[in-house]
């Protein structure tokens, strides 16, 4: 199958998403684990970012002047809190209804996002590029795994960084990151996450190197109940994240 005929999107991840929409930015809602996620990979992305560009990371806009891309950005979650690091950023999703959802809670909060309800091959074709890509919690609902990967990679510019975020495909990961998590802890709603979807660190890492990045870091995430915080860890048995990087030309 040609590029052209080729697409990311799994329909049925799309809709169940876009049914939820509306509780994007309740604290307590379904996206409690991605509340609860976010200054974890939101440090790790400054403090990346910053290391990788030449920014100092204490400054109140560390990411001032780069084009970030925040694909599957669902309501924002992650691109307010960016844009607020003085980034340029694009937040991409195919529902119209996150879109909309996030359009309206920026404007309300004062941040400027360009949302789009685009997909990533509809934004790589039109040949947007972008200093850092955020392919976080994403990956485990696309149709092509494979496709996907690549095409975000075209979009990163040299000298330019790719985060991804996902579940492992482990037995572990199977227990507590969807039994427990959906039907014990009710973090999430049944059916968040279906365990031959999930991805393992190298099947991300061919496509992306198979487009010329290179991966610098991996890092697992792991959630402490006594702290009630998320924290980077060496297992990456369950949650993990990759940061590639695009050579400088």
């Amino acid at each position: 199958m040609s590029d052209a005929a080729k697409s990311t999107i799994d329909q049925s991840e799309v809709d169940r998403f876009s049914a939820m929409a509306a509780e994007w930015w309740s604290p307590t809602g379904k996206f409690r684990p991605l509340h609860k996620f976010n200054p974890v990979r939101l440090t790790y992305l400054r403090d990346k970012a910053a290391e990788n560009f030449g920014r100092d990371q204490k400054s109140p806009r560390p990411l001032e002047g780069l084009r970030v891309l925040d694909i599957g950005c669902g309501g924002g979650l992650l691109s307010e809190p960016v844009a607020r690091m003085g980034a340029s950023v694009v937040g991409a999703d195919p529902s119209e209804k996150n879109i909309g959802i996030a359009s309206t809670h920026a404007q309300a909060s004062g941040v400027t996002v360009d949302y789009r309800a685009v997909t990533a091959e509809h934004l790589a074709e039109a040949g947007e590029t972008f200093d850092i890509v955020l392919n976080m919690e994403v990956v485990e609902h696309v149709a092509d795994v494979d496709f996907f990967m690549t095409t975000c990679a075209r979009m990163v510019r040299p000298g330019g960084l790719m985060f991804v975020a996902t579940i492992n495909r482990t037995m572990k990961a199977a227990a507590l990151a969807i039994f427990a998590a959906e039907n014990i802890l009710r973090w999430l709603p049944r059916g968040t996450h279906q365990y031959e979807k999930l991805v393992r660190p190298e099947e991300l890492e061919k496509p992306l190197s198979a487009r010329g990045m290179t991966i610098i870091e991996r890092t697992g995430v792991f959630f402490n109940p006594l702290s009630n915080q998320w924290n980077l860890s060496k297992d990456m048995d369950v949650n993990y994240m990759l940061l590639a990087k695009r050579p400088a030309e």
